[in-house]
């Protein structure tokens, strides 16, 4: 039995993908809620036309990266592990530590890679995200759009 109605899925070709440019400001914001809108926008799950091969995701800008917030004793009781690459080299540093480090905006960018489906596709859209932990960027050039992820849900601000 053949059915006169065809049901087609739309699937994005790389070259149909439009990218839009967000300016989102990471001040008081909770780490992982934020890192979540990221991550979605960053994929492109926020868009009609999502197709999970495809990076068709915004260009995200994250200003003030050092100014986040954590819930609970996580500043002093979660540590970031890392390996220096020599025999015995595994490390770690709280969370306090490295956003008072030189580099407080490795936090965030750390919270969404993980957020992210690992692979080729990954290191894709992880090129379109730039974080800066001051309140100034270099891309007012491309006129991004601010998004208020504080007024998305009250639980996205620590008091």
């Amino acid at each position: 039995m053949t059915s006169t109605m065809t049901r087609i899925t739309a699937a994005l070709k790389p070259a149909d993908v439009k990218k839009d440019w967000v300016l989102i400001d990471a001040e008081g914001l909770v780490l992982g809620r934020l890192a979540a809108v990221i991550a979605n926008r960053l994929r492109g799950k926020h868009k009609a036309v999502y197709t999970p091969h495809v990076d068709c995701g915004d260009n995200i800008v994250v200003i003030n990266a050092g100014k986040v917030r954590v819930t609970g004793n996580k500043l002093d009781n979660s540590v970031l592990y890392y390996h220096t690459g020599y025999a015995g080299g595994i490390k770690g540093r709280t969370i306090r530590q490295r956003l008072e480090s030189a580099h407080p905006e490795r936090v965030l960018e750390k919270a969404v890679e993980r957020m992210i489906t690992r692979g080729p596709l990954q290191r894709q859209q992880m090129k379109h995200l730039y974080i800066y932990s001051g309140d100034t960027h270099p891309h007012d050039g491309q006129q991004p759009q601010k998004l208020d992820v504080a007024a998305l849900n009250a639980k996205n601000t620590r008091v």
